[in-house]
C-alpha cells in the first residue's frame, strides 16, 4: 500500500483498499492482508496528545460509518482480509491493533500489538518520533491462532515480526499462515544504519521465522513518502520453504499473491521441526524467567 498523507481521509482510504479488495478478488485471492495502521497516516512519528491522538487517529469501533463498505464488498465478494488500525476501547483503552475478517464480512479474531517499538518521551532533536510506547498500551492477550478461510491462521503487527517468541508461541498453536502489516522508517533515528539494511533485515526475519516454524508468512507495508518521511517497501509472501514466492516492486497501491499449498509445511513439521519429538523446554526456562541479559530471574 503506498503512502496515506496527513491530508487524506479515512473515506479516501478505503477506497484505495476496496480497489486492492477487488483486483485480489479477480485473481481468485481468498484473504487479503492490508498493513499496519492503513486507515492513516502513521501518526506516532508525530508528538501530541493523547487527547488529540485519539480524536484524530483511533477507531472507536469496527466497522464504523468510513470504514463499513470494506465489510459489505467483502463480504460481496466472499473474500476474507486482515485490516490494522488503532483501536480505542470502550473502557478507552488505546491498542495497534489489526482484525481478521471471513469471507461473511464477520470479525472472526482480533490481536493488539505486543512488542511496541521506540519510545515515550519527546525527542527533540530527532527528524521526527517513534512514540508507539506513548500512543499505545501493549496487547492484554498473547499471539493468537484462528482457524477460518480454510487455514490455521495467526496474526502479529510490524515490530512483533522480529522476535522469535512471536512465531514459535504461533506454531505451538499448529498455525499454517501468519499474516502482518508493518510501517518501518527507512531511517533509523537511533544510529546511523544504512537503509539497505532495513530491507535486509526485514526479509531475513520474515524468511528465517517462516522456515524455523513450518508457516507461510504475508507481510504488507505501507510505504513510500508520506508528508515527507519515507517508509521501506517490501510486501512479501514467504513459504514455509523460507523462499519469497512474491514481493512488491513498487512503492504505490500495489497487488502481489501466491497460490499457496497449505501441505508444504507438513514436510518441514515432520522431517524437521517435529516439535513434539526433538523440543526441549525443561532447557528453555530462561526466555521466560530473564527478560534481558544480566537481569535477575522473575
Amino acid at each position: 500500500m503506498g503512502p496515506v498523507q496527513l491530508a487524506d481521509t479515512r473515506r479516501d482510504v478505503v477506497l484505495r483498499l476496496l480497489e486492492m479488495l477487488r483486483e485480489a478478488h479477480g485473481r481468485k485471492a481468498d484473504l487479503v492482508v492490508f498493513p499496519e495502521l492503513a486507515l492513516t497516516t502513521f501518526f506516532p512519528r508525530y508528538w501530541m496528545s493523547q487527547e488529540e491522538a485519539q480524536a484524530r487517529y483511533f477507531e472507536t469501533g469496527m466497522p464504523g460509518p468510513d470504514t463499513q463498505p470494506l465489510f459489505d464488498e467483502a463480504c460481496k465478494l466472499g473474500i476474507g482480509f486482515y485490516l490494522g488500525y488503532a483501536e480505542l476501547t470502550p473502557g478507552g483503552q488505546p491498542y495497534n491493533a489489526s482484525i481478521l475478517v471471513d469471507k461473511t464480512g464477520g470479525i472472526v479474531g482480533k490481536y493488539r500489538k505486543i512488542h511496541l517499538p521506540g519510545h515515550d518521551d519527546h525527542k527533540l532533536d530527532a527528524p521526527f518520533q517513534h512514540l508507539e510506547k506513548k500512543y499505545f498500551n501493549v496487547g492484554d492477550k498473547t499471539f493468537g491462532v484462528w482457524d477460518t478461510l480454510g487455514a490455521r491462521i495467526g496474526m502479529c503487527l510490524c515490530n512483533d515480526r522480529r522476535w522469535p517468541e512471536t512465531w514459535r508461541v504461533m506454531a505451538l498453536q499448529s498455525a499454517e499462515v501468519v499474516v502482518l502489516g508493518y510501517n518501518t522508517p527507512s531511517l533509523n533515528i537511533h544510529w546511523p544504519e544504512p537503509v539497505h539494511l532495513r530491507m535486509h533485515h526485514h526479509l531475513v526475519t520474515l524468511q528465517a521465522s517462516a522456515y524455523q516454524n513450518c508457516v507461510w508468512a504475508a507481510a504488507a507495508a505501507k510505504c513510500g513518502s508520506e508528508n515527507g518521511h519515507h517508509m521501506i517497501g517490501g510486501s512479501v509472501i514467504v513459504a514455509p520453504t523460507g523462499e519469497i514466492v512474491a514481493q512488491a516492486s513498487t512503492e504505490g497501491d500495489e497487488v502481489i499473491m501466491v497460490n499457496a499449498d497449505l501441505s508444504l509445511g507438513d514436510t518441514f513439521r515432520k522431517h524437521v521441526f517435529d516439535f513434539a519429538r526433538h523440543r526441549r523446554p525443561e532447557h528453555y526456562a530462561l526466555i521466560v524467567d530473564r527478560i534481558g541479559p544480566g537481569e535477575p530471574l522473575r
